[in-house]
């Protein structure tokens, strides 16, 4: 086996645990230990570093991905790539950080409700932010040399059990607040410690500039794959975070927190696509080599079943059971979300439901419309949450995302179908809908039981032997044998 093929089942692996983890964290720990304002908070101060981040890396981070095989060599240490790649991202890291002192006054206006608290960690949000671009440029590198699972480990599995312990002093109040604030930023610059110390353990850590890199590839050429990938990645992170920044500006961190705990639990539905992702773009790479568009077109109807009986029985699961998922959670006040938790739900299950329309548009000779795609998608975003928040608060923020998400996809499909005239629907999907429907409304039925655990387990039962029943009696059937049959063998 390859280093290529070794690190990627490792990182399938580390994928899936730190997937587990995150969700016990987010979902479960830090809600039972931080009130929403203190978890408004840390999301705040994690978007900003992550946005903060991204501005200053100027698409490096992709670029260093994109290019490093013209630099690779190791006996002449890659031409000294590593300081370029880090040059230009720690200018711009510094011209941010001046924009961003500057602009502390506006900043505590804009989120006046909740100044007492973000106040004082003001400053260490810019902390943040440089220990995160240094994270993601390290990584890119590592990328390049092939070297991805110690990262990988890092980000998915380590810090989120240091995260778990530094939440778990605070709630058996070893930590005030302000030292689990200041402990959540340095775990998460730690991880880019190790990752510095690993770099330099493997022999790859070559800090001395020289002119021999300026003579490899334009530094033009790199600076203008910089500015496209900035405006890829930014949108990208815009439509993950700005949410939560405009929520807890436009009403409270408290709102913000209870929102994050909601966007969290609504997250297992995009598992099934991130899943059938690692299978999807290579194939869909191929068939555009081959200009085999009939396959392509059959792979794109029968993945859209399989992500919409997928999507519909964890919309489902989750929708049904979100007394009990808000029961294990210790702070009672979480539960305002239920009403969001539905809402991105519905925004969820709709991207399932209209396929892989994004990957088709991103491998096709026409990539470049997936940044139009991104950018609109953050703009619209954006706007319906400045138009949705202020009446409605964090049902507002969540009803924008469904809005967006809805409005890109139909975008999308409408692309795909225009351009090579494939179109994901056929008469299976109308098939599960209705099974789905039939079990939801089976499984919704059952009288509350005396025990909320008890009643979970009985709707969750009836609802996956009614709903797989009914599936198994459709064609669908040797779709769902085969997708199996192929995840077995890609892992």
């Amino acid at each position: 086996m390859g280093i290529v093929q070794r690190q990627g089942l490792r990182n399938t692996v580390i994928s899936y645990f730190g997937l587990g983890l995150g969700f016990v964290n987010t979902t479960l720990l830090l809600p039972s230990f931080l009130e929403p304002r203190q978890m408004g908070l840390t999301t705040v101060l994690a978007s900003i570093a992550t946005i903060y981040a991204q501005l200053s890396a100027f698409g490096f981070a992709s670029m260093g991905i994109r290019f490093f095989p013209y630099f690779r060599d190791a006996q002449n240490r890659h031409h000294g790539f590593l300081p370029l790649l880090l040059g230009l991202p720690l200018l711009g890291f510094a011209v941010i950080t001046v924009l961003y002192l500057l602009g502390r006054p506006l900043v505590l206006q804009l989120y006046a409700h909740d100044a007492d608290l973000l106040g004082p960690y003001y400053l260490w949000g810019a902390v943040l932010a440089l220990f995160t671009l240094l994270y993601s440029l390290q990584d890119a590198y590592l990328k390049g040399l092939y070297h991805t699972a110690f990262s990988s480990f890092l980000q998915e599995v380590l810090l989120r059990i240091l995260i778990a312990v530094v939440a778990f002093l605070f709630g058996k109040g070893y930590l005030t607040f302000h030292e689990f604030v200041l402990a959540y930023i340095g775990v998460n610059s730690l991880i880019t410690l190790v990752l510095t110390a690993y770099l330099a353990a493997i022999g790859e850590l070559h800090l001395r500039p020289t002119r021999a890199v300026l003579r490899v590839r334009p530094v033009r050429e790199l600076v203008n794959f910089g500015a496209f990938a900035l405006l890829s990645n930014i949108s990208g992170t815009i439509i993950m975070s700005v949410d939560s920044l405009m929520l807890g500006s436009k009403s409270s961190f408290a709102d913000a927190g209870i929102y994050a705990i909601a966007m969290n639990i609504s997250t297992a539905l995009v598992i099934p696509a991130r899943a059938l992702g690692k299978i999807a773009f290579p194939l869909l790479a191929d068939y555009w080599k081959q200009q085999d568009l009939t396959r392509m077109a059959d792979f794109y109807r029968r993945t859209t079943r399989l992500l919409t009986v997928a999507g519909c029985w964890l919309a489902l699961g989750i929708g049904l059971n979100l007394d009990f998922i808000y029961s294990l959670i210790k702070r009672p006040e979480y539960a305002a979300g239920t009403t969001a938790v539905l809402l991105l739900l519905a925004g969820r299950l709709f991207d399932s439901i209209t396929g892989v329309n994004g990957l088709i548009v991103v491998t096709s000779p026409r990539y470049r419309y997936d940044l139009i795609f991104n950018i609109s998608l953050a703009v619209a975003t954006v706007v319906l949450n400045l138009l949705l928040i202020p009446p409605l608060g964090l049902q507002g923020a969540a009803l924008a995302a469904l809005l967006a998400l809805v409005s890109i996809n139909v975008a999308r499909t409408w692309f795909v179908w225009q351009s090579y005239r494939m179109q994901p629907f056929d008469y299976q999907i109308v098939m599960i809908l209705g099974a789905a429907a039939l079990a939801g409304l089976a499984a919704w039925s059952l009288p509350l039981i005396h025990s909320i655990f008890v009643t979970m387990l009985l709707r969750s039962g009836l609802l996956t032997a009614l709903y797989a029943g009914l599936l198994l009696a459709t064609p669908l059937r040797h779709d769902l044998l085969a997708f199996i049959r192929k995840t077995s063998a890609s892992k």
